[in-house]
């Protein structure tokens, strides 16, 4: 589907329908593989931006569009137009076309509003995806649920692949920047117009195209910087799981280390609750000294196995720093004068 927006007065022109590709070539002067960039039936994530002969074909985020010296011809994707975004790209389009007090030629109020809503577009998204991460984060300070961690772990994901697609937006402007003939190849009316430019002239195209490069720039290290955060929380979430998790190991260490010591004590029970005759049955104080001694044995048995496991808990710490002192220190030298 394509959406023509003639030069004179800027008024919008829809046309709906399907286009050959010899009939789009033939009248804008384009070669076949120049169309798979703007055709919205070929998946195309990198974003471009291409001078040619007579026209500038762009490629970025939502929008596929052919920008020529008194036209732009829209590509877009079946129901689109209904959208908000694309509604207030048209607004946005249809009357900065109708306004020439800022003295820029058609093409470059065309790729203006085509870099604005790819900005705004930009903008809108970090916005909502740094609302809903810093909500996120602030309710993992106070509780750390499964369903939020793993909402994080979706939306850190997501702002990966938002932080992707804002690098390649500033890299389609910095590729444009760094060839003065496709700066120059850009101006489209002079070229219409007869009019000889130099290939360094091209001052007013280069203010405009590191503008927005500037302003995705400045969204790509927001997204950067959320980004950071919240690994650092998933490290921080991580290592608290793990602390807990060596909590609970040592505490069932622990079970397992008194339940040991009874077992010791009760082993000496089982001893003489056996039908043997040992002639300490009819001693008067057996009774009490076996289970004093019973008592005796398994909290011996019960300490022992609770300082040794102390031990163990306490020797990384400890083995580390024997470690940082035994080892020598790395020599650092001059690099000597030739």
């Amino acid at each position: 589907m394509g959406l023509g927006l003639g030069g004179d007065g800027g008024n919008v022109k829809t046309i709906s329908g399907q286009f050959k590709r010899s009939d789009l070539c033939t009248e804008h002067r384009l070669n076949p593989r120049d169309l798979r960039k703007i055709d919205s039936r070929i998946p195309n994530l990198v974003p471009t931006i291409l001078p040619r002969r007579e026209a500038i074909l762009v490629n970025v985020l939502h929008i596929r569009a052919l920008v020529k010296a008194d036209a732009v011809v829209l590509f877009d994707t079946y129901g689109s137009t209904d959208s908000r975004l694309h509604s207030v790209f048209l607004y946005n389009l249809e009357h900065n076309l109708k306004t020439t007090t800022y003295g820029l030629p058609y093409e470059f109020r065309a790729l203006e509003s085509i870099f604005i809503s790819v900005v705004s577009a930009l903008e809108a998204e970090m916005v909502l995806i740094r609302n809903i991460v810093g909500g996120l984060l602030a309710e993992l300070e106070d509780d750390i649920n499964h369903d939020k961690f793993k909402h994080l772990l979706h939306y850190s994901r997501r702002l990966t692949s938002f932080q992707n697609r804002a690098k390649l937006v500033q890299a389609a402007f910095e590729e444009v920047l760094e060839q003065d003939e496709d700066l120059a190849a850009m101006y489209l009316s002079d070229r219409k117009n007869a009019v000889r430019r130099q290939l360094s002239d091209h001052e007013e195209l280069e203010l405009l195209l590191e503008t927005f490069s500037k302003q995705v720039e400045e969204i790509a290290n927001e997204a950067e910087i959320t980004h950071g955060n919240v690994q650092s929380t998933q490290e921080i979430v991580e290592l608290i799981l793990d602390s807990n998790r060596n909590a609970l190991l040592a505490l069932d260490l622990k079970v397992s280390i008194g339940t040991m010591g009874i077992g010791t004590g009760a082993l000496i029970a089982g001893l003489f609750g056996m039908n043997l005759v040992s002639h300490m049955e009819d001693h008067p104080y057996a009774f009490m000294g076996m289970s004093v001694v019973s008592t005796v044995l398994a909290f011996l048995v019960a300490w022992g196995g609770l300082r040794r496991l102390a031990k163990i808990q306490k020797v990384g710490l400890s083995e580390g720093r024997r470690s940082a002192r035994g080892l020598p220190l790395p020599v650092h030298q001059k690099p000597r004068d030739n």
